[in-house]
């Protein structure tokens, strides 16, 4: 009798098919009945919360909409190649690269970075007209789509209804429509899993799609999590028939909205020229030889030179005698409040100043602390009311404006010096990326950031950006589909984002001070292909027995590997350690995985990896359990299997997996 090692294929992930119908059961037991969900016991359960069958309901939809859903169901698998002869520093980095259709991806990404993400930024396809390249199998052909619209009958006689010119459009209009939701849609719905439930998902899109794209995010989020519908105004057509043009969204969901109120997280940028108004101040007080009024002479002085910054800036025109810039704010209260209405003495007169009539902005309390460090300044005498001393370096952020000015030509001039001109059409700007990305994390340093339509790879040069100019430590996660292109020099688009991203981080490492703290400039690439096992048997699971060697011709131990980490849920980047042992590689991963994927193993090499792996385990200890995976045909007989299992039990170790 051999030891039961568990198959990864047997194991479910979130999200999964399987594993929604478990946390069903977990719930509702009564509704599940050898794994088939009773939906008529659901629906009573639920009360009047659960819709009869058949029930219409407001929200969008369109043909093909439950066979995309269920694509969003399927488990993965593929298997990502690793790549480090086409990576940065692949030891080191963080940041993750892959190329590859993202839907199957993100599925693969699923178990081990389910509410990992702190923010998804993606520019998807705007839906032109063109071909799509994304074509997953349930996209409907315009026939299928006729015929699910009810347009074509069961002869699939064409029904147009006659008379009307313009019935040819409309129909290619709504399959075109339908095939770009479809798309859509199970990416976005295994992506809201890779969310924190502190997440944000940033979604840039144009006209076309703009309300079909808002009535999706509110199914796949929730209307009532919609944050933000930001404008960006690009540069606009003085030819154009009606207005400019040139205007993109960003439409702005958080995955618990009501989590982030109560967490009082704020949306902050910092004010246009505030480093400029700070410099300017400081040249006033420098030039000042100490004395604040010439220092604020200087500095207003400086104002009527129009520096661009911020309106709300220009209100700091004044230098105190410690060299600080300030602005007078008013200190009246916006209500009328009986406890905020009491007097306050002028210094030199000792008489009552003059209140407005809702009374103070503080407490009395408040007041007399703010009158002993000095905030709160008077006129020449009583007559005159108060004011609030605030400071610049206090208010250097402010709420994000939902609209962006921003020609698009300065983003295509960027990538053009870094890659050449007419590599990359259209890249986004990864100055609005980072200002997006920095706000709606709440300056958090040590963010994952999702993109799984990478094009360029804006979005990970942008997070490189973004460290370089604060220490940060965030990191990247992008997904680009091996798009065909027609450029010298490069096969696909996710040619173009890894030699941007190369460029990019050695253009940033390079132009930083030689003593300022390293940062992560590389990357690591991975590529989409057929699971390291084979064969498929068509409906997702793996026949791991169907031959003796089971590992796909020219595949390595570290492709299985990567394979282990994926189904088992544990991120890329985790630490791996490798010894040579019984003529094979044993690997550790952060001391919680041990993975062997040696042939031939009898009894003896057993004992040799049992031995190796507990003295590995003894060296490295780690606090949480051990799994151990091996490879399901490695063994040369059921006794080696046995004594490698009764020999790791003997020493604590009682997790094995097998693929």
């Amino acid at each position: 009798m051999t030891e039961d090692f568990t198959r990864l294929s047997d194991l479910d992930g979130p999200g999964e098919a399987r594993s929604n119908v478990a946390e069903l059961a977990r719930l509702f037991p009564d509704a599940v009945v050898d794994g088939t969900v009773d939906l008529d016991v659901l629906r009573d359960l639920l009360g009047e919360s659960g819709s009869p069958a058949g029930a219409e309901g407001f929200g969008l939809r369109w043909p093909g909409m439950s066979d995309a859903r269920r694509l969003s169901t399927i488990p993965a698998t593929m298997t990502l190649l690793p790549k480090p002869e086409e990576s940065v520093a692949w030891e080191s980095t963080k940041n993750i690269v892959i190329e590859g259709d993202n839907l199957e991806v993100l599925r693969l990404l699923r178990r081990a970075y389910t509410n990992s993400v702190d923010v998804i930024y993606i520019d998807p396809p705007y839906n032109t007209g063109n071909d799509f390249v994304y074509n997953d199998t349930i996209n409907a052909s315009s026939a299928e789509h006729e015929t699910s619209a009810g347009l074509r009958d069961v002869d699939g006689i064409l029904q147009v209804g006659a008379g009307s010119d313009r019935a040819g459009e409309r129909r290619t209009g709504g399959s075109s429509h339908s095939k770009w939701l479809s798309m859509m849609y199970p990416r976005l719905l295994v992506a809201h899993h890779l969310l924190k439930e502190t997440g944000v998902a940033i979604v840039a899109i144009d006209d076309t799609e703009h309300a079909r794209l808002k009535l999706l995010l509110d199914r796949v989020f929730g209307a009532e999590n919609f944050a933000a519908n930001a404008v960006w105004q690009g540069s606009g057509k003085n030819d154009s028939r009606f207005t400019s043009g040139g205007l993109d969204y960003m439409l702005i969901y958080a995955k618990n909205k009501r989590l982030l109120v109560e967490n009082d997280i704020r949306w902050k940028e910092p004010k246009r020229g505030y480093d400029l108004v700070v410099a300017a101040a400081e040249r006033a007080w420098s030039a000042s030889g100490g004395d604040s009024a010439v220092a604020t002479q200087e500095f207003r002085k400086w104002w009527r030179s129009n520096p661009d910054t911020e309106k709300g800036l220009t209100n700091y025109s004044e230098i105190d005698d410690a060299g600080r810039a300030y602005r007078r704010s008013d200190l009246r209260s916006p209500n009328p409040r009986p406890n905020l209405q009491y007097e306050i003495l002028h210094p030199v007169t000792r008489q009552p100043i003059q209140m407005h009539p809702n009374g103070w902005a503080y407490s009395r309390e408040r007041m007399d602390a703010l009158l002993a460090e000095g905030r709160i300044l008077f006129g020449r005498d009583h007559t005159q009311t108060a004011s609030y001393k605030r400071y610049l370096h206090e208010t250097a952020d402010q709420s994000i404006r939902p609209t962006v000015n921003q020609d698009r030509a300065n983003a295509s001039d960027a990538v053009a010096s870094l890659l050449g001109p007419g590599v990359f059409d259209y890249p986004k700007d990864t100055g609005v990326i980072g200002r997006w990305v920095n706000a709606v994390c709440g300056g958090r340093r040590d963010a994952i950031v999702l993109d799984f339509f990478a094009g360029s790879g804006s979005t990970g040069h942008a997070v490189m950006e973004l460290n370089a100019s604060d220490g940060g430590t965030r990191r990247y996660v992008l997904v680009q589909l091996d798009e065909p292109i027609q450029k010298p020099g490069y096969e696909t688009i996710a040619a173009i984002t890894r030699e941007r991203l190369r460029r990019a981080g050695e253009q940033i490492a390079n132009s930083r001070h030689h003593e300022a703290e390293p940062m992560d400039c590389g990357f690591r690439s991975y590529r989409l292909a057929d699971s390291n096992v084979r064969p498929w048997d068509g409906s997702g699971e793996l026949d791991l027995l169907s031959a003796v060697d089971n590992l796909v011709a020219g595949r390595t131990t570290d492709d299985l590997l990567v394979e282990v980490m994926l189904r088992l849920g544990i991120d890329l980047v985790t630490p791996v350690g490798t010894r040579e042992v019984a003529g094979s590689a044993l690997y550790s991963v952060a001391g919680t995985l041990y993975a062997f994927f040696g042939t031939d193993v009898d009894v003896a090499a057993a004992d040799q990896v049992a031995k190796a792996i507990v003295g590995w385990r003894d060296d490295e200890p780690v606090d949480s359990d051990i799994t151990v995976v091996v490879r399901d045909t490695g063994f040369a007989d059921s006794s080696a299997k046995l004594n490698l299992a009764e020999a790791l039990k003997q020493a604590g170790i009682n997790t094995f997996r097998s693929i």
